[in-house]
Order: structure tokens, then C-alpha cells, then sequence
């Protein structure tokens, strides 16, 4: 357990930024939540690329050691103060954290995210296309929950924290849920978890209505 407060340099829409604001709460940790205005370019600024030159968020200040990327965050938080529970040290299971480290950072950047960011902040993806990749994910998840309760066995670790946020603000990006019950039981089954903090909503997409 970490006394002193750990910095989070965050955007409060940013899926990326929840993981690490989400993995900060599940693990207790004393955390000050940095607003860093995405749209105001701050993240491009000289001071915010000391910290990070790709300029971009989150990243964490942990007393002065800075870490950056979403997903690296998750392994060094989870490294740290996670007590063997969220990665584990078994080579195989910590394999198969990665390879769902390695969806988070590809088929849903590219398909459930990609959607929202075109909804939420005018991106110029093909919406068809994100949309259709976004289902494909989501078929794929919908079998492999339906012999796991998470992602990687019956308990919870940082796969599920990597993947939760954009899948559940999938609708945002018109990205339906409704035909993924497997799906929707294991975002409960996060949300359920003790300190939970969700991110905040858009009305955006099919939440628009």
C-alpha cells in the first residue's frame, strides 16, 4: 500500500485514462486526479512532454517515478501494489493477461474506441467500418465469456480493467450490446467489483436519445 498520492494525468472522457483512474481505485490507492485539456492541445505542450514526449494521456507520477501508456501503467500498478491478484507470476497465466493487454491496444482501439471517437470527438473514422470491427470483437468476447467468468479465469486481473471501459461505452460509438448478454454480465461483474469508479457518460451515439 502506497502512503503518499500518486498523480494521474487524465482527460475524463478518455477510456485509456479510466483503466488506470479504475486499476488507482480497485487497489485503494491514494491517487490526485490531474485534468490535462485535451482540447486546449495541453498535452502538447513543452511541460506535458517532459513527462511524456508521445503527448499523450494518462500517465502516473507515483513520488517521482513516471510511468506512461495506459496498459504499461496497469503492469507496473499491478507489479507493485496488486499482491500477486491482478498478474499473476505463473508464466501462462500472465501470457494470457498479455494477449488481452494486446486486444485492449488493438481490435478495441480500432473498433469499439475508434466508433465512440467519432461520436464523442468528431474523429474521421469510417464509421462503418470501426462498427463492423467492433462486432467482430464482440462475438469473439461473447463466446469466450461463456466459459470464463473474466477475462482470464474466475477472478478479475488487469486484462478485464484494460478492456472494460471502452466496451462499456460501446453505445456511445453506436455500438449496440444488445446482442451480447455474455458481454454484459462480466461489465456488471467489473462494475460490481469493490471500489468501483465508472467514467463518465456522453450522450452520445445510441446514448444520445
Amino acid at each position: 500500500m502506497s502512503n503518499a498520492t500518486i498523480k494521474l494525468y487524465r482527460h475524463p472522457l478518455s477510456g485509456h485514462a479510466h483503466r488506470v483512474e479504475l486499476m488507482l481505485a480497485l487497489l485503494e490507492l491514494p491517487t490526485e486526479l490531474v485534468f490535462v485539456d485535451l482540447a486546449a492541445g495541453a498535452h502538447k505542450q513543452p511541460d506535458f512532454l517532459k513527462l511524456n514526449p508521445f503527448g499523450q494521456v494518462p500517465l502516473i507520477d507515483d513520488n517521482g517515478t513516471v510511468i506512461a501508456d495506459s496498459n504499461a501503467i496497469l503492469v507496473y500498478l499491478a507489479k507493485k501494489y496488486g499482491d500477486g491478484r491482478w498478474l499473476s507470476e505463473d508464466p501462462v497465466e500472465a501470457a494470457r493477461v498479455q494477449r488481452w493487454l494486446s486486444v485492449a491496444a488493438g481490435q478495441v482501439a480500432y473498433g469499439p474506441a475508434a466508433a465512440r471517437l467519432i461520436t464523442v470527438f468528431g474523429a474521421g473514422f469510417n464509421a462503418d467500418e470501426v462498427i463492423t470491427r467492433a462486432h467482430a470483437l464482440l462475438k469473439t468476447l461473447e463466446i469466450e465469456l461463456g466459459s470464463s467468468t473474466f477475462l482470464v479465469g474466475d477472478t478479475p486481473t488487469i486484462a478485464d480493467v484494460a478492456n472494460y471501459a471502452y466496451i462499456a461505452h460501446a453505445p456511445e460509438g453506436n455500438v449496440s450490446l444488445a446482442d451480447y448478454p455474455n458481454v454484459r454480465a462480466w461489465l456488471a461483474r467489473i462494475e460490481a467489483l469493490p471500489g468501483f469508479v465508472p467514467m463518465q457518460r456522453t450522450a452520445a451515439g445510441l446514448h444520445a436519445n
